[in-house]
């Protein structure tokens, strides 16, 4: 039981009837003492179900609940890293070993499990809950159900949980299952987050992945400068949206990360990469264009871009722009940030499934 104490000082109700994988997640961010890296409520920074907004709008959530894939996507875009076994793809062994590692640690992982109520003989369907224990010897697992107004924690034996993980979720037609959370050793994000509102995600990956592609291979650019023109003139201010400031502005940011923060900002200002959009974003106002956005935001999207964005150009011109954005050439804390944002950027295209990009010129 020792991966019970972090949980039970944090367990939690969930605030509505489909944030059940909300309440989890909320439960396991608060155990594993990840650090939002922004305020919730006046001078505190605590996770509550209303900051975990970036891989579907939290309306969205109220009407639908979430998938498995969707909570390991939230859990990546918080702070955590998030290991995501299927019931079908994985075995009763499998689970006990996990829930084995999980319960014998004070630090992590935390095992979220996603299962059928009914499969159990408790009321309603699809729910998620953190497990906090395993009794080896009666083969239970003490899972916390965070619509605690319901049930209390409750022991399960785990051959039953297992059975309750393998009907399928409806939205996606494949079996639930568990997640395996840790803090990242990183953090979280220090200025730059996802958190889209003027577009579905769905539409967002589709954008980056088969009309931005599309766009560069029409414009065929032969050199990297060409390459950010053309990327720059692809962008519009609704999918910059997917990208928004952590705080509105430095004074905001907590007292230990400004300095991390004005560090990030200096080194991104300093890139060639950085210059180059500010020149084709200038292009793209002398030539009566709207700007999408500010220079830093575009220049964190830019870099942020899945390398499959990129396919479509010619490869001089590929070439060119990969040195431009090539992880350890940048400092420290902008390597950070970019490399948190590609993570980020790479589970929502796992949900949404947009790896259909460039199909057509590889």
């Amino acid at each position: 039981m020792e991966g019970w104490f972090a949980l039970a000082e944090q367990f939690h109700t969930q605030a509505d009837p489909a944030f059940c994988g909300l309440g989890t997640l909320v439960v396991a961010l608060n155990a594993l003492g990840v650090d939002p890296g922004r305020l919730w409520k006046g001078p505190w920074r605590w996770y509550s179900e209303e900051l975990l907004d970036c891989c579907l709008p939290l309306d969205a959530v109220r009407d639908r609940g979430v998938t498995l894939d969707q909570f390991a996507c939230l859990a990546r875009c918080n702070g955590a890293t998030a290991e995501t076994r299927r019931a079908g793809d994985a075995t009763l062994a499998t689970f006990r070993a996990d829930l084995r590692a999980a319960a014998s640690s004070t630090g992590g992982p935390v095992l979220a499990a996603s299962y059928s109520r009914r499969a159990l003989g408790q009321t309603g369907d699809g729910h998620f809950s953190p497990v906090a224990a395993f009794h080896e010897g009666r083969d239970l697992a003490l899972v916390l159900d965070v619509a605690r107004f319901k049930y209390p924690p409750h022991w399960v034996p785990v051959p039953a949980l297992w059975e309750a993980m393998r009907p399928l979720e409806p939205a996606t037609g494949r079996p639930r299952g568990w997640v395996l959370l840790r803090r990242r050793p990183e953090g979280s994000t220090v200025l730059f987050r996802l958190s889209n509102t003027r577009l579905p995600w769905a539409d967002v990956t589709r954008r980056l992945l088969v009309d931005v592609p599309a766009a560069l291979q029409a414009a065929a650019p032969a050199t990297a400068r060409e390459a950010v023109r053309a990327l720059v003139d692809a962008l519009s201010p609704e999918l910059l949206s997917v990208l928004e400031a952590a705080s509105t502005a430095l004074g905001e940011i907590p007292a230990e990360h400004r300095a991390e923060a004005e560090a990030l900002l200096d080194a991104l200002c300093g890139t060639a990469f950085y210059r180059e959009v500010e020149g084709a974003l200038a292009a793209r106002a002398g030539g009566a264009g709207a700007s999408p956005g500010p220079p830093e935001f575009v220049t964190m999207l830019l870099l942020a871009l899945p390398d499959a964005t990129l396919l479509c150009l010619p490869e001089a011109a590929r070439v060119e722009l990969d040195a431009l954005r090539r992880l350890d050439a940048f400092a420290p804390p902008l390597r950070a940030e970019v490399t948190l944002l590609r993570e980020q950027l790479a589970a929502l295209d796992e949900v949404y499934g947009a790896m259909q990009a460039c199909a057509s010129c590889r």
